[in-house]
């Protein structure tokens, strides 16, 4: 089995766009065509549901994606306490980071880990969009930085570290994409995208909100498993999207239009698993709080 098969693939189903995964892969547009159909040869039916203007997973992607992810994970996990070992690194912690804007935070704090705990080696991981506290809880991450609300009574959290705006994300043709900013009221009879899986409630309301502050619906579209695949339905103006207002910068799609939403911000803060706040999880917290904040 080729390694490379499986990297384009995993990363592919991340951002179902193959230009975005040749630039991550260092390869060709064509090079990340032929790796996927080598694959899809090997396994004997398609893994993605292509046409001119969407890539999407199919039924069989979406199982072997949930399949391999977690092998994945670990074999970076025990390559990195190798690594470690090898440079005389007592711990390795694994921390975990939920988008683009957590993610340069995490980078930030994890380098400046080095100068202030040169025997803690710091790897991080993204967070599935649609399982916010799945793998903190089966130790997959050591701690991550992660959005609120978070009220979970196995986990604890730190305090709010980063704070922004949030954003309704819909197609360019959309009658809320020329308003300069709308509310949740605003929502009414708007279908917002849900998330697959089985987040907490609270959470999914907090991100998908079922009603508006007066008590009218707010229908839930489609479910998806990841952001782009999200993106990719706002674009095609098959549903709406609440998001963080970085993604207007980090995520820019020719036919998705970001509205600012007039609503309470979304929060950021540190979650580890109750009980397993050790000396690794504290000085990274520690340092967090004073790179971050």
């Amino acid at each position: 089995m080729d390694c490379d098969e499986l990297d384009c693939f995993l990363i592919l189903a991340t951002e179902l766009h193959f230009g975005r995964t040749a630039e991550r892969m260092r390869l060709s547009r064509a090079r990340v065509s032929q790796l996927v159909q080598r694959l899809e040869r090997r396994v004997g039916a398609p893994l993605f549901a292509r046409t001119s203007r969407r890539v999407a997973l199919t039924t069989l992607g979406r199982r072997l994606r949930d399949d391999l992810e977690p092998h994945q994970r670990g074999i970076k996990a025990a390559m990195a306490r190798a690594i470690a070992s090898a440079k005389g690194i007592d711990e390795v912690l694994l921390v975990g980071f939920t988008n683009p804007l957590t993610g340069e935070a995490v980078v930030k704090a994890a380098e400046a880990m080095r100068g202030r705990h040169p025997d803690v080696a710091v790897e991080i991981c993204e967070v599935p969009f649609n399982d916010p506290f799945g793998l903190l809880r089966q130790g997959e991450f050591d701690v991550q930085l992660t959005a609120f609300p978070v009220r979970e009574s196995d986990l604890d959290a730190g305090p709010v570290l980063l704070s922004e705006k949030r954003t309704l994300a819909v197609h360019k043709g959309h009658p809320l994409a020329g308003r300069g900013e709308v509310t949740v009221e605003d929502l009414a009879g708007v279908a917002l995208l849900d998330f697959e899986g089985e987040p907490p409630s609270y959470w999914r309301d907090f991100h998908a909100p079922p009603r508006t502050p007066s008590g009218r619906e707010i229908p839930r579209g489609a479910a998806v498993g990841n952001f782009q695949e999200a993106l990719t339905l706002v674009g095609a103006g098959k549903g709406a999207l609440l998001s963080p207002a970085h993604a207007a910068d980090y995520h820019p799609r020719p036919n998705v239009v970001y509205v600012p939403l007039a609503a309470e911000p979304v929060d950021y803060g540190l979650v580890w698993r109750a009980g397993d706040e050790n000396r690794a999880v504290r000085a990274f917290a520690d340092t967090a709080r004073k790179v971050v904040a």
